[in-house]
C-alpha cells in the first residue's frame, strides 16, 4: 500500500485527485492539507510514502514547504503539482528536493505512474517539462566535455565516490529506480539503498535528484 498526503489549496481539484487515487487499490490518501504551512505536521503525523504538493499556495508555497520537508525528512518523496511548465519552476522544485514534477493538465495514468515510480525511489517529470530540462542538462554536459582536456575516465568523481558508487550515480541519472539499479548491477535493493545513502552523504546533498543535478553540472555522468 502506498500512503499519500495531498496538499493543494484548490478544494475541487484536491477532491478530484483524491477520488481518482482512492480508486487505485494500492493507493491510500491518509491526509489532506490546503497550504504548505501545514505540511510539516501532517508528514510528521502520518509519515506517508508520497506527498503531492501544489506549487502555488497563499501562505507557504510548495517549494518552500518542500525545502522544510526534506530538511526534516530527507527520505520524503515529493511530487510537485503545477500549472507552470517554465524551466525555472522545475529547477527550483528539484533543487528543493522534489522527485517529481507534474502539470495539472496531466491524465490520470501519468499521475498513477508518477506516484508508483517516485515511491519506488525513481524520478518522474511531465513530458512537457522533461524535454526542455534534459536539453539544458545535455547542453551543460556538452560544454563541460568540450572545455575539459581531462580523460573521460578521470571525469568520474573517484576522489569522492567508489567506482561502484559512480555506477549507481550514472544509473540514477538515467532515471533508474532502486529496483532498476538492482537489476542492472545484479545487486540487492538493500545494497542499492546503502550505495545511494553513501552517495548523498559524500556529495552533501539531501536527495537523489540533487545528486543527479550536481553530477551533471560537474560533468561526472553521461547524458543519453
Amino acid at each position: 500500500m502506498i500512503n499519500i498526503v495531498l496538499i493543494d489549496d484548490h478544494k475541487l481539484f484536491r477532491e478530484g485527485v483524491k477520488n481518482l487515487l482512492e480508486n487505485e487499490p494500492s493507493f491510500h490518501v491518509v491526509a489532506e492539507g490546503d497550504d504548505g504551512s501545514g505540511a510539516l505536521p501532517l508528514i510528521g503525523q502520518y509519515r506517508p510514502d508520497v506527498v503531492l504538493m501544489d506549487i502555488n499556495m497563499p501562505q507557504v508555497n510548495g517549494i518552500e514547504a518542500t525545502i522544510e520537508l526534506t530538511k526534516h525528512y530527507p527520505d520524503i518523496n515529493v511530487i510537485m503539482l503545477s500549472v507552470h511548465d517554465d524551466q525555472q519552476f522545475v529547477a527550483d522544485s528539484l533543487n528543493a528536493g522534489a522527485q517529481g514534477y507534474l502539470l495539472k493538465e496531466m491524465d490520470s495514468k501519468s499521475l498513477i505512474d508518477a506516484i508508483k515510480v517516485v515511491s519506488d525511489g525513481g524520478c518522474f517529470l511531465h513530458p512537457k517539462v522533461a524535454d526542455s530540462l534534459v536539453r539544458e542538462f545535455r547542453k551543460i554536459s556538452h560544454e563541460l566535455t568540450n572545455t575539459s582536456t581531462i580523460d573521460s575516465d578521470y571525469k568520474k568523481p573517484l576522489h569522492l565516490l567508489t567506482r561502484r558508487e559512480c555506477e549507481v550515480l550514472q544509473l540514477l541519472t538515467d532515471g533508474k529506480s532502486n529496483r532498476g539499479i538492482s537489476e542492472a548491477l545484479f545487486i540487492s535493493e538493500k545494497t542499492v539503498k546503502n550505495h545511494v545513502s553513501n552517495i548523498l552523504q559524500k556529495m552533501n546533498v539531501n536527495d537523489r535528484t540533487q545528486a543527479v543535478v550536481t553530477a551533471i553540472r560537474n560533468g561526472w555522468v553521461k547524458m543519453k
